[in-house]
């Protein structure tokens, strides 16, 4: 799958969870796209300022460095601000959805959303993403 530049589609994975980092890596090179990983928040800003992926997936609790540090951190870059980010985590809590949206807010054209990972089944994952990257 070829993004607008004629690449491989980049798709960031930031994610503590070995296993779930295999299974969604196995399914998104499955369909084609070319996939890199982190496991804290600080090795995915890492990947994402120097890699420029065409989308993210964020996991917000992760040891080190978590998603909402890696988030504000991203925004506040000049490519980052824009950067294509699905937040995919366990949290809950109100008030942290509030925060990890509130970090986008300031930028009208910074876009990301926020999935529950237990509510949606890896051909779901993978369909949002499609559809977020506008591949049919």
């Amino acid at each position: 799958m070829e993004n607008i530049n004629n690449k491989k589609i980049l798709i960031l994975v930031v994610e503590d969870e070995k296993v779930l980092v295999d299974v969604l890596e196995e399914r998104l090179k499955a369909e084609g796209f070319d996939v890199t990983k982190a496991f804290n928040g600080d090795e995915g800003l890492k990947l994402a300022l120097a890699g420029h992926p065409d989308l993210i997936l964020l996991d917000l609790l992760m040891p080190e460095s978590g998603g909402l540090e890696l988030l504000k951190k991203l925004r506040d870059d000049k490519w980052g601000a824009y950067a294509n980010v699905i937040i995919l985590t366990n949290v809950k809590s109100s008030s942290t959805i509030a925060s990890g949206m509130a970090l986008g807010s300031n930028n009208p054209n910074s876009t990301y959303e926020y999935m529950i990972k237990t509510d949606w089944s890896l051909d779901a994952i993978v369909a949002r993403i499609k559809e977020r990257l506008h591949i049919k």
